[in-house]
């Protein structure tokens, strides 16, 4: 009985989480492309662990580098920077603190504008999370219910 319970606390522990988390479309239906105000985007948003950024893109148009700030303000990337370029890029923010992320193509970023800066901080208390966890409520009663009915 003991370990069934475990079980069941184990579950839970893995499942609230992703459940919390939100997965956030970088410029929305605009996707990640030039001349467009990322800032403008992400301002009123909040950012937290467990959550995660998706770029979208044509694939070969765009690229995402995750860089300094002083990188972001000069749009400038180094050889040690990661370059993603699948044109459907999938970051998740696993720590606290200033995030930014350039395009490196031509100069997208110079001139496009093409960048992004976020804080990610601790908890989940943006409305966001408000608004979808009632719909995964049901989905946890409805686990729960079923792992009552194996224990007994």
């Amino acid at each position: 009985m003991a370990f069934t319970q475990f079980f069941v606390l184990a579950i839970v522990a893995i499942l609230v989480p992703s459940i919390l988390a939100v997965e956030f479309m970088v410029g929305d239906d605009q996707g990640w492309t030039t001349n467009y105000d990322y800032q403008a985007w992400a301002k009123g948003k909040e950012f937290h662990v467990g959550d995660k950024l998706v770029f979208k893109y044509p694939e070969g148009a765009h690229s995402v580098i995750k860089v300094n700030g002083t990188s972001f303000q000069q749009c400038a990337t180094s050889a040690g920077n990661g370059i993603l370029t699948s044109g459907n890029d999938v970051i998740p923010l696993e720590t606290l603190g200033n995030k930014w992320y350039i395009c490196g193509v031509a100069k997208h970023c110079e001139v496009g504008n093409q960048k992004l800066s976020i804080t990610v901080s601790e908890g989940s208390s943006s409305a966001a999370r408000k608004s979808i966890a009632p719909m995964y409520y049901g989905w946890i009663t409805a686990i729960f219910g079923i792992l009552a009915m194996v224990m007994v």
